[in-house]
């Protein structure tokens, strides 16, 4: 994927390596994927090798922070930790669910891995399901051509609702064009309009949207509680604990901290 000169996405001379101190910021970035789809790579090609690394409040998972500035903006990126899914079966999933829901990042965005998309697009709907400001980086484009596979990433941007941006992040392939997106998306130059997967009967409609409301009541400003009621109706037992102790306000808390913009001095562990 090629730029000309004077397009903005020319991200050698726009972005800037912060490390670990990037002071206040302007935009929470997540960095969200399947294992072994490169999401480390793009992290290091974004924030180079200078980012916090220590473990996420009370559990032994690995968390990788930095900070970057591109088109006049100060982002905070948080790498998540790599997981098939975000229902919450395990701790990676647990801590990559919580911070998407509580945490509330300005833009999410999903490594996939272009070799085998198809089961990569599983996570890509669940986080639709939390948040809508989202960027898919279809990365390993290079593995796929050496496998004789193409994917259509303005088709597939147009059925997702979000931007699509094909790259080799061990080659650098792409990431100006993902730093231009990310900055499109969170400063809303680029309005997403993510795909739902619906289905059910008007009554599970309902019952979704009176428990939504419900839980709204009981704890105030919690983000995305549809989601949430969502969970609760499938039987997530984790979820279902959370609310019945109390936890749930505090997990809100939590990830409130956790994406907390003005950090004292650099990124907090």
């Amino acid at each position: 994927m090629t730029s000309c000169n004077g397009c903005p996405a020319r991200g050698a001379g726009n972005l800037v390596r912060l490390g670990i101190h990037p002071g206040t910021y302007d935009y929470l970035v997540a960095l969200a994927g399947n294992p072994n789809t490169g999401k480390s790579t793009v992290f290091n090609a974004i924030t180079g090798l200078r980012q916090h690394t220590g473990n996420w409040p009370g559990k032994t998972v690995t968390r990788a922070e930095g900070g970057f500035s591109y088109g006049g903006s100060k982002f905070k990126l948080v790498d998540l930790p790599g997981t098939y899914s975000l229902l919450s079966t395990s701790a990676d999933e647990e801590v990559a669910r919580d911070f998407l829901l509580f945490g509330q990042p300005d833009v999410t965005v999903i490594v996939v891995d272009a070799t085998c998309l198809e089961r990569n697009l599983n996570l890509v709907l669940q986080v639709f399901e939390i948040t809508g400001r989202a960027v898919v980086c279809l990365n390993l484009i290079d593995e796929a051509q050496r496998h004789g596979l193409t994917v259509d990433s303005r088709t597939l941007s147009k059925e997702l609702g979000v931007p699509v941006i094909p790259a080799a992040a061990r080659q650098g392939i792409g990431i100006p064009e993902l730093l231009k997106s990310v900055h499109d998306v969170a400063t809303g130059e680029y309005i997403c309009r993510p795909r739902h997967i619906r289905g059910g009967t008007k009554a599970l409609a309902r019952a979704l949207e009176d428990l939504a409301c419900r839980i709204t009541a009981a704890f105030p400003g919690l983000p995305n509680a549809r989601w949430v009621a969502l969970r609760l109706l499938e039987g997530d037992q984790r979820m279902i604990d959370a609310v019945r102790t109390g936890e749930l306000e505090g997990l809100a808390k939590a990830g409130a901290a956790a994406a907390s913009r003005t950090p004292a001095t650099g990124i907090p562990e």
